[in-house]
């Protein structure tokens, strides 16, 4: 009898001792503690985490969308300038039989900016016929050496940065004061950091081929204009402009933060709009965000065009050794004097033709890229 006392007094004893320890073990931060066992993490404490994959996704659908676009490019940057504009808009090809011959003088076509799309589409077949189908893609080197880093910076800062302004400012909750902040720091950073890639693109782009009917840009003197590739403009505006001939037009760009700051917060909205009426995953999320990344690219294009104009006409050559453009208050009031104020939007049928598909296609890159990262 005392023996079966003891034994149960122990049994109970044991089930007691049990029933602590694993209320203990369901209290211990296992987490924390295979942590601190590891080491401490490479990452810095105050990124988010997978912070890299907004530098990879971005790089990676900026790229896409540039070659895909790369022809409307040119188109725009031509239409902004006012050095090819006016010899596309006077000068034709014609003969004795209508058909081809030498190059006259021909009346200004109709303006108005459903034609512009239909002058996208001469000015296309244009450098097709009489340049050459390289030229469609003039200047795409330095503009993929100048999208990549741009588009990496720019969803890199975007991207943790509205996670870091939310969670520092806002208790973790993310509105669109958020996405504005983080959208114009973006923007800023994004902008001095590659003005020097964009001032060459720009140039490469205003020069037409040796076999092209368009003159090409004469930019001093005896000069054969720019035909050498990157390197020679690199040097070129390094021996006329110095240091700062990289950075005209950087006053403009940063007027241009409006444009990307309008998209992100016009995106982000319509983004969870969509997303509200599917399921994550499903055809209609993902239609809903190509949707939303062409129309908010298209109606920041809209509001913010101008900068774009200015911008070009600030990083232009130099014409008879002498620049035309000097400054951004400069060069609103010239172009309106001189042209009028409708040329502050040349070129912007050309310019949506490509921002849109460019932005439905790059956003998608972006977007994919993150969940593949984040379901991994």
């Amino acid at each position: 009898m005392f023996k079966r006392v003891v034994l149960s007094h122990r049994q109970f004893a044991i089930e007691i001792l049990q029933r602590q320890l694993s209320a203990t073990a369901s209290n211990v931060d296992w987490s924390t503690m295979s942590n601190a066992v590891a080491g401490p993490s490479t990452r810095p404490g105050w990124l988010p985490n997978n912070s890299i994959l907004h530098f990879v996704a971005g790089g990676l659908g900026g790229m896409c969308g540039a070659i895909i676009t790369s022809p409307f490019d040119v188109v725009k940057t031509r239409l902004q300038s006012d050095l090819f504009r006016a010899k596309h808009a006077s000068v034709g090809v014609i003969g004795a039989d209508g058909v081809g011959g030498a190059a006259v003088l021909l009346p200004r076509r109709p303006g108005g900016l459903l034609y512009n799309f239909v002058e996208t589409g001469h000015i296309l077949r244009d450098i097709y016929l009489y340049e050459s189908p390289r030229a469609l893609f003039k200047g795409l080197g330095p503009t993929l050496v100048g999208v990549i880093p741009a588009r990496s910076i720019n969803f890199f800062t975007y991207g943790n940065g509205k996670q870091i302004i939310a969670n520092t400012f806002n208790n973790g909750q993310e509105n669109s004061l958020v996405h504005l902040t983080a959208a114009a720091i973006a923007g800023i950073v994004t902008g001095t950091a590659t003005n020097p890639i964009w001032v060459v693109k720009t140039r490469l782009q205003l020069s037409a081929s040796e076999g092209g009917k368009v003159p090409a840009v004469d930019l001093s003197p005896g000069s054969k204009g720019i035909r050498n590739g990157s390197w020679a403009v690199i040097k070129q505006i390094a021996r006329e402009q110095g240091i700062r001939g990289y950075y005209t037009g950087l006053t403009a760009s940063y007027l241009g933060v409006t444009e990307t700051t309008i998209q992100w917060v016009l995106y982000e909205r319509l983004k969870r709009l969509t997303q509200g009426m599917t399921r994550k995953g499903e055809f209609q999320e993902w239609a809903g965000m190509l949707g939303s990344a062409g129309t908010a690219k298209g109606v920041a294009t809209v509001i913010t065009y101008p900068h774009e104009v200015i911008r070009t006409r600030l990083r232009q050559p130099l014409v008879d050794g002498k620049l035309k453009y000097t400054g951004l208050w400069q060069t609103i009031k010239l172009v309106i004097a001189e042209e009028g104020a409708r040329s502050l939007y040349g070129g912007l049928s050309a310019h949506l033709m490509r921002v849109v598909p460019n932005a439905a296609v790059m956003f998608a890159i972006y977007e994919g890229v993150l969940r593949w990262g984040e379901g991994r």
